[in-house]
């Protein structure tokens, strides 16, 4: 039996789409057909059912996955013992993160660490949606929820801090916030609901409902480009809004949340020396950023309450 098979078989069980294990594999969808073709032939049964959606796996795929993964493991074993293993990091890492964590934190130092491993690729998947681990979208995951179950090495990367905010110009254009119930009749920016890749973004729901959105939107950029032009008040990450100098904390003692960041590997690749120095390098980052996740609530910008409103030959700010 070819073992290249059965890494193809893996792969388009993982993925569930002969595009995503292509992709993932590097080579084109009929090749991976092809093999998943030739490896049924072998085995005498079909592996996969064709649907709609994708490939969905038969009982005889089922029984085959467990068998396929042992042999993944023992090989990855034996590759990781090979001298050319040890003369440097190469290969592909795939991270999966939150936009927000992923664009503004990691991305510059992620950078300035494939430099520094020229055979290592690092392909960085800042999206605002789950990247399932389970699927292979990604070797390393860093998530809002802990991953509840499968056969993955987990640990807590760090807890981080959101705050509501606004810009100095809409503030000065609108009525002073000094409670919760001042919120009535503001205008919110946040994130379309029933897109929301995981509960921990629902906010607004632990402060206010808001009466009306300026705008709503799956990205959290979006959200902060939206809030800096004066369009309305958002929660939004400290780590990106309290270095942007047109903002201005909104309720600070009162709406004020902390959430979590998780970090996720498949424990059979945990050993991999690639895999290893990326989720270590992830670990520092986040380390040595903890200043700016975690911001000193007596630091940073001014809060909404204690802005000066604007007499009436006064302008507001217009910078955005």
């Amino acid at each position: 039996m070819d073992w290249d098979n059965l890494r193809f078989f893996l792969e388009l069980a993982r993925s569930g789409t002969l595009m995503s294990a292509s992709r993932r594999l590097a080579v084109d969808h009929t090749t991976v057909a092809r093999r998943i073709q030739a490896l049924e032939k072998e085995v005498g049964t079909p592996l996969f059912s064709r649907e709609a959606d994708g490939h969905r796996l038969t009982e005889a795929g089922r029984r085959l996955q467990p068998q396929a993964e042992a042999m993944e493991s023992a090989f990855r074993t034996v590759e990781s013992a090979t001298p050319a293993s040890h003369e440097g990091l190469s290969g592909l890492v795939r991270i999966g993160t939150t936009e927000g964590l992923g664009t503004v934190v990691l991305a510059p130092q992620l950078a300035l660490f494939a430099q520094a491993h020229p055979k290592l690729v690092i392909d960085l998947l800042a999206m605002p949606r789950l990247v399932h681990l389970s699927r292979r979208e990604a070797d390393i995951v860093i998530s809002l929820e802990r991953p509840a179950r499968g056969p993955v090495v987990v640990t807590k990367l760090t807890d981080y801090t959101l705050r509501l905010y606004a810009s100095a110009r809409y503030l000065a254009a609108h009525p002073r916030i000094a409670t919760r119930e001042d919120l009535r009749g503001h205008t919110f920016i946040s994130y379309v609901d029933d897109l929301l890749f995981s509960k921990e973004l629902q906010f607004l729901d632990e402060l206010y409902r808001p009466d009306s959105f300026a705008l709503r939107s799956t990205s959290i950029l979006a959200q902060h480009r939206a809030t800096a032009a004066g369009a309305g008040i958002a929660v939004l990450p400290a780590f990106i809004a309290e270095s942007d100098k047109s903002l201005r904390r909104v309720l600070p003692e009162e709406a004020n949340f902390t959430r979590t960041f998780w970090m996720s590997v498949p424990a059979e690749t945990k050993h991999l020396a690639r895999m290893q120095a990326t989720w270590n390098f992830l670990r520092e980052t986040v380390e040595a950023q903890r200043a700016l996740l975690l911001p000193a609530s007596a630091r940073s910008l001014p809060s909404a309450s204690r802005q000066r409103r604007p007499k009436a030959t006064e302008t507001a700010p217009s910078k955005a």
